[in-house]
């Protein structure tokens, strides 16, 4: 089996996440790190936290084999990796993608993608004449139960979607990273982008690209003026009802909810800390079989599928193109506008 390298931008808890699948994948290496942070070049992970799973940071990485770079520039022009994996903060992307891209690399790129539209058009267009692949991490595609209803809800077993409802809530997650950079607006964009994006995604991903969006939401409840509680309808103009809410304003100690309601003709689907269940109008319930239990969440997922492509040379097209990732971050981009307008916003895809 062909050994595919990897070049690894960032070692935070997406960075880190990201490391120990790689470690876990038959043929899959990093050999390149670059990370700003002189401990964790060391392997050293011990003071990373995040807001869900995660591995054991107590113990250090295994770094034999790996160049480590303090500059992640200076890493993309000079390792000998197949494809660069970047972890940093979301302004931080659009370089590194476009440096990766130019070099002649793959590129797996850490939602959210980027902070404007301006930089998303930059993007498409350096993906565009690249001819490399490009994925972006919006793991909730590929994560099991969102990924069987995908499928549920394309076979048409369930009957015409009638209204839905995704939520996301987080505990608080200020001072879990590099510089405290999430309640940093102008860098994340608070929850709006970098949190409830993934739901905006989803709703995308099932229903296709709404045409307008009315949004409201509260800035600066834990932020330096993010917005840190928003809740969206999507209008789709053919009566389907579909609403996501996301936030991080609850105290560190409240459980992460990942969760979705969709009322269709036949039967709703549910997702909820009681576990992911198909409820049929007959009041039958069933459990859907979520697939490969060795592969229990969506970074496992999308991590193994890109790389296998990469090592195949097949073009990524299973859980997302470049383009669906473009328009569905248009559309949290017109939800920003609309909580700040006050008024319903008509989205605009680049």
């Amino acid at each position: 089996m062909k050994e595919v390298k990897v070049g690894l931008i960032g070692l935070g808890f997406m960075g880190s996440t990201h490391w120990r699948i790689y470690e876990a994948l038959p043929g899959v290496k990093v050999t390149a790190l670059a990370d700003v942070d002189a401990a964790k070049r060391s392997g050293d992970v011990s003071k990373v936290v995040g807001n869900i799973g995660g591995g054991d940071n107590s113990a250090p990485l295994n770094m034999q084999g790996v160049t480590v770079y303090e500059d992640a520039l200076q890493m993309i022009a000079e390792a000998d990796v197949d494809m660069i994996d970047i972890c940093v903060p979301t302004p931080l992307h659009k370089d590194y993608i476009l440096a990766a891209l130019k070099a002649g690399k793959h590129v797996f790129s850490e939602k959210p993608l980027c902070r404007t539209l301006e930089e998303i058009a930059v993007i498409r267009e350096a993906v565009k004449a690249s001819g490399k692949f490009f994925n972006v991490g919006m793991c909730v595609r590929a994560w099991p139960e969102y990924d069987t209803a995908k499928q549920l809800l394309d076979s048409g077993k369930l009957g015409a979607v009638k209204s839905a409802l995704f939520r996301r809530m987080s505990p608080s997650v200020d001072g879990n990273a590099w510089n405290n950079w999430f309640m940093n607006d102008a860098m994340s964009g608070g929850a709006a982008l970098d949190l409830h994006t993934h739901d905006t995604d989803i709703v995308c991903y099932f229903f296709g690209n709404p045409a307008a969006v009315r949004s409201a939401g509260a800035r600066g409840v834990v932020s330096d003026n993010g917005i840190d509680q928003i809740i969206t309808s999507y209008d789709y103009q053919d009566g389907k009802f579909i609403t996501a809410e996301g936030g991080w304003c609850a105290p560190a100690c409240v459980p992460f909810e990942m969760s979705f309601q969709i009322v269709c003709e036949k039967a709703a689907l549910k997702l909820d800390a009681a576990g992911f269940h198909i409820y049929w109008n007959c009041g039958k319930v069933e459990t859907p079989d979520t697939g490969d239990a060795s592969l229990p969440t969506g970074w496992h997922r999308e991590l193994k599928y890109f790389t296998d492509c990469v090592r195949d040379n097949v073009t990524p097209d299973r859980y997302q193109t470049p383009e669906s990732v473009f328009n569905s971050l248009a559309v949290v981009m017109a939800e920003i506008q609309s909580v700040d307008s006050k008024q319903p916003v008509e989205v605009k895809y680049v």
